[in-house]
Formats: structure tokens, sequence, C-alpha cells
């Protein structure tokens, strides 16, 4: 029994697998490259990319204002974890959005790289020849002539003339025209991998940082100077930065005094003066709105502008616990603007103020406001506290907020005190706790300080994504045959076409070529 079932086996052949075969790690790897190079796995990444973008807009991020996240995780103790392991406060330099952006940046690369090589076969190789059956193509026109001469000599001046790329065979002529499409393609590829690289490079070398001058103070270009500061992944520190330093002298704004855009801003401009180097002499700039200074590759930029009230705080022993200008920043068009004082080292009880200062105040239903945002009628109303000196924490604490956790609002006869002041008067702190004297005020600026080196180069790549895509769209490969056979003793000639794409009037052109052999074709007969 057992050598009939060996001799069945061996006369049915060698057994058939049972599944496909194992591609092994190289099969594995040219699948994994071919998914990546896809287009659709480009457009994908494309999604994701500015998918991954919204939120660096919604949420909080540590290089533009680590004081909003620190406040955000203590608000959300359980929400601000995870998105701290998420990489949310820092979405642009975190590792899933740096993955997304080199998937793509190698994706794009792997799709026109392969491209190239076809396309320049493609512009090496010849129109090919007409085909068996011209009569099935969509364009198609014949029509008899007496004699053959001259009518592919014709046929071929025509299709030059048309812009084709012409071929002249046995009895025919091959054209073709187009090229031009695919090499739209690739420039479009080809121009989002220049912005890639364009957006890259700033984001390596570039740096953005911004600050508040009040009128009258200085700026100098260094890291600890700056309000916030954005820097690339490949910044080191001051030594990248160019050595400039600039001094706001001043600042003039008007507004609309009437009609229904009343208190719009019509012009605001800053007068710096500056030095490149800080043996260099100075220089004098009237910084503009989208008129900024050029530094060493830096770019200074007029954002905003607001009211900084200048202010003398004494504490209840008549020593100065502060002086000097306060930025307040403005809440409405008409400049209603919040700020804080701080006066941490007055003794024997530390002193804040909060509240707001008015550019043009009124008495109105709700209390003081501002009804026009130049300076008409300035009032400072604001409130006070006071607390235990508390020690040195390090930590840093923004300028526009006061931490009210540890201090207790100033009373007077039973209610919350507050007080309101012109420039030039001052008020008594209750309890002998001191004194502050409005003293007046100044106007400040912000500026943005930038330097995007590959601005340039991605904004190259934009226009010629553009420049790309419409030829992409606007540019349609044709090809063209003409044909002189005998049939039955009579001479045809056809004339055929075939749109590599959307058709877009070839039996037109087809009928215009058509047209333009037939005298030809007459007057060569009558050629002796």
């Amino acid at each position: 029994m057992t050598e009939v079932k060996d001799r069945i086996a061996a006369a049915s052949g060698p057994e058939e697998p049972s599944g496909p075969p194992a591609m092994g790690l190289v099969g594995w790897l040219r699948w994994t490259w071919r998914q990546l190079t896809s287009m659709k796995t480009a457009l994908v990444l494309l999604f994701l990319l500015a998918l991954g973008a919204v939120p660096g807009s919604l949420v909080p991020q540590t290089p533009i204002d680590p004081i909003k996240v620190s406040d955000f995780l203590t608000a959300h103790k359980t929400l601000g974890p995870l998105y701290d392991k998420l990489g949310l406060f820092d979405v642009y330099k975190s590792a899933w959005f740096s993955a997304i952006y080199l998937l793509l940046f190698i994706s794009l690369i792997g799709c026109v790289v392969p491209r190239l090589s076809v396309y320049a076969r493609g512009l090496r190789a010849r129109p090919p020849k007409p085909p068996r059956n011209l009569n099935r193509l969509p364009g198609y026109e014949r029509f008899e002539v007496d004699a053959p001469d001259g009518v592919l000599e014709a046929a071929t001046r025509e299709l030059r003339k048309r812009r084709f790329r012409v071929q002249v065979y046995d009895g025919g002529v091959g054209a073709e025209r187009g090229y031009l499409r695919e090499a739209g393609n690739l420039l479009f590829h080809f121009s989002l991998i220049l912005a890639l690289v364009g957006v890259a490079w700033g984001s390596l070398f570039g740096y953005r940082g911004t600050v508040l001058v009040v009128v009258g103070n200085g700026f100098s270009n260094t890291v600890a100077q700056y309000d916030d500061f954005t820097p690339g992944r490949a910044f080191s520190g001051d030594d990248d930065l160019p050595p400039f330093s600039l001094t706001v002298k001043d600042f003039e704004v008007k507004f609309q005094e009437d009609g229904p855009q009343k208190g719009a801003a019509r012009e605001f401009k800053a007068q710096l003066g500056y030095q490149e180097t800080p043996d260099a002499p100075e220089k004098s700039y009237e910084l503009q709105v989208n008129h900024p200074l050029k530094l060493d590759g830096s770019s200074v930029y007029l954002l905003g502008h607001g009211y900084a009230p200048r202010v003398t705080v004494k504490d209840g022993q008549g020593n100065v616990a502060f002086s000097g200008p306060a930025p307040f920043l403005p809440q409405d068009s008409n400049f209603s603007s919040f700020g804080v004082i701080k006066a941490p080292d007055a003794r024997p009880m530390t002193l804040g103020f909060e509240g707001f200062f008015l550019p043009t105040a009124v008495i109105g239903p709700d209390g003081p406001v501002s009804v026009f945002p130049d300076d008409l009628n300035p009032q400072l109303v604001m409130t006070g506290y006071y607390g235990r000196p508390q020690p040195e924490t390090g930590k840093p604490e923004s300028v526009y907020q006061l931490d009210k956790t540890k201090l207790t609002q100033f009373q007077q006869n039973g209610d919350k005190w507050r007080f309101q002041l012109a420039p030039g008067q001052s008020v008594a702190l209750p309890d002998k706790a001191g004194s502050i004297t409005f003293n007046g005020y100044s106007r400040w600026v912000k500026l943005q300080i930038s330097h995007t080196p590959g601005t340039d180069l991605a904004l190259a790549g934009i226009l010629l994504a553009i420049l790309g895509l419409m030829g992409s769209l606007f540019v349609h490969p044709r090809r063209t045959w003409v044909r002189v056979r005998d049939e039955d003793g009579r001479t045809v000639v056809e004339v055929a076409g075939l749109d590599r794409g959307p058709e877009r009037g070839l039996g037109d052109e087809i009928q215009a070529i058509t047209k333009s052999l037939k005298p030809a074709s007459s007057s060569t007969e009558e050629q002796p």
C-alpha cells in the first residue's frame, strides 16, 4: 500500500504552494518605497502637515509665550501633561511634525527623480509611426488626390507651424507636441521640494522675536532683551545675532477725527536711530508699517503701539518703590489700555496696582471709558493691593498680569478702593501704606525683529509651483499623423489625431490641417 501511495505522489509532481511566496526583506523594502513615493501618499502627507499645524495656532507655544504655557499647565491638570507628552506646546519642533515633514520631503524626491529620467527619454524619443487603422482614432479626416507628390512636405510644414515635433516616415508623417505638460507637472513637484527646503532653511538658521520699546528707550540685539524669542534649531546664541542696536526717538500717530471711521489710525511711524555695530556711526530711519528696516540680513518691523503711564510709587516708609513707565496694552479700538504696576520692594508691605489708562476719558453709565484713541483727556483709573513680602522664586512672571493669590485689595469705607488720576496728580494709599503719583505718559512701539534666510527660496518655489501648475493645466499633449496610401488605384490622404488628455478642439484642428493640405495637393497636380 505504501508503494502505491509513493507512485501516485511521484506521478502527480511536486505539491503546489498553499499561499503566495514570501516577499523577503528586499521585497518589503521595495513595496514600502513604492508606497511612500506614490502620489496618493504625498497628498496624504501634505494634508497631515496642514492638519498638524493647527495645534500650533490653537495651543500656546513655549517658544512664543512660555508664561501662557505655564498657566495652561496650572489650569489643566489632566490635559496639560497630555499635551506636553504629545509635543503640542512646541508643535513645529515635535518629533511627529518633523517626521511628517521629512517623509513628505522624501516622498516628493522619490516621485520626481524617477520621472525626470522618463521625461528625458520621452524628449529624445521620435514621434511614433502612423498606426495601421487611423480611422479608429477620435479625430479623423480623409480625402483623395491625383498624385501624392508634395503632400507629406506640405504636411511637415503645416505641423511644424503648429509647434509639432515632426518625424517623416515612409509614406507618412508622425507629429507630437505638448511636452511641456509633463515638464509643468515635474516643475510643480520640484517647486514643492524647493519651498520645503526654504522653510526648513529658515526654521534651522532663522529667528524671530518681538520687543516692546518705550519712546526714548533703546534696544540691543541680544536674546536677553527680547520679550519673546523663537530661535531656529541651528541657532547657537547671541553669536548668531547681528550686533546692531537702535533707539526709538519719537513716535507719531494720526487718527481719523470724524466720519464713520472715526478713530481709525491713518498714519503711524517711528523715528529710529540705529547703529549696525557698536563702533559704527548712528543713522536715522523712519520706520513705518510694511517698510521694515534691513540690518545685516535681519528685518525690523513696526507691529503696534500704545501708551505707557509714568508713575512713582512710594511705600509706607516714604521710600520710592517704583518709578518709571509701565506699558499698558490696548483692549479696544479707542485704546482703553489695561496694565499693572508692581512694587515688590515696597515696605513694610509689597504693593501692586492694576487698572486702565484711558487716553480720552469720559464718565459713562458703567464708569470711566475712553471714547477716542488719541490723548485728548488722559486719565489713570486703577485699584491697589498689598501683601507680605515674598521670597524670590526665580519663576518668570508676566509684566502685564498681577498675581493676586497672596495679595489683598485695599478697602476704604467698607468698599473696594479705587482712584482716578490725571497727569500730575497723586493719591495717598489707605492705611498710610504709601502713595502713587501719575507723572505723565509716554508712547511705546512693538517691534518684530526676524531673520528668515529661506524666504526667497520658498517664495521662488511658490512662484515656480504656480508656473508649473499653469503648464500642466493649459498645455495638452497631442499626436497627429498624416499618411498617403494607395487604395484600389486611388491616392488617399489620411489625417488623424489623438489627445493624450482631455479632448480640446481636436476635431477642429484636424479639419484645419486637412483644409491646408488640399490646396497644396491640387497645386502639386498642376506642376509639369
